[in-house]
């Protein structure tokens, strides 16, 4: 089926493809979904639904299963586009086969984006539908279905993405709508032993809604767009190496 944004997230050895948005019209560009899909050797799989129909959510695999939490969710029967949906700290984990709730993300937002650190789940930034992009910086505890929160990101940016190098999490892009908007080159890192952010590089290419992917001690920044919204997409591929 057809969709954009779905989350996608590597556990046990496969490949998991989860919600997203399929275009029901020209007027409605984001009916969200709750279906998800394992890549098998023999092909795509359908997996059990998402409990709650979540979109630009964040994924991990984690000692207890595979999470999703956050994002965006229709408010009530309602489900096309922007303005029918509203941030959710929604937090379902899928584990023997069936999806459970775990504790929700303590604050609601869409568009972030997550790293695992020590085991521990960081979810950074993102952004709110009334109230524009966030710096808030959670961690959960998967051992005590517990979230703590930790230093903000300075800057808030939503679609944004991150990596980890040598146990540090470098978060980086997004966009913003503020006075005509744009696109942030910024690079932030993260030190858990300090619960500190400084400057990082920034990007090459600023971007946002693009994808993170750590390889080895890289970082490969892949994809997005070079405007804000859905204006310049791009299939550039940079990597940041330190």
């Amino acid at each position: 089926t057809p969709r954009h944004h779905p989350q996608l997230q590597s556990h046990n050895g496969k490949l998991y493809a989860l919600g997203g948005f399929q275009a029901i019209s020209a007027e409605g560009m984001w009916q969200m979904q709750i279906g998800g899909w394992r890549l098998d050797e023999d092909g795509w799989n359908i997996i059990p639904e998402i409990p709650a129909r979540i979109g630009e959510a964040v994924t991990a695999s984690l000692s207890t299963g595979l999470h999703i939490a956050g994002g965006r969710t229709p408010i009530d029967d309602d489900n096309s586009v922007w303005e029918d949906h509203a941030d959710t700290g929604h937090h379902f984990v899928l584990s023997g086969g069936s999806w459970e709730r775990a504790a929700p993300l303590p604050t609601p937002r869409n568009s972030a984006t997550g790293e695992v650190l020590n085991g521990n789940w960081h979810v950074v930034a993102g952004r709110t539908v009334e109230g524009g992009n966030s710096a808030a910086h959670e961690m959960y505890i998967p051992s005590e279905d517990r979230w703590e929160v930790l230093a903000p990101l300075p800057q808030a940016q939503g679609g944004l993405a991150s990596g980890v190098i040598d146990g540090k999490l470098y978060a980086f892009g997004g966009e913003y709508f503020d006075n005509g908007g744009g696109v942030y080159p910024n690079c932030w890192v993260y030190d858990p032993a300090r619960d500190s952010w400084s400057a990082g590089p920034d990007m090459l290419s600023p971007r946002h809604g693009l994808g993170g992917v750590t390889v080895g001690n890289r970082i490969y920044a892949i994809g997005g767009a070079l405007q804000r919204g859905g204006i310049d997409t791009s299939a550039l591929v940079e990597i940041l190496t330190v």
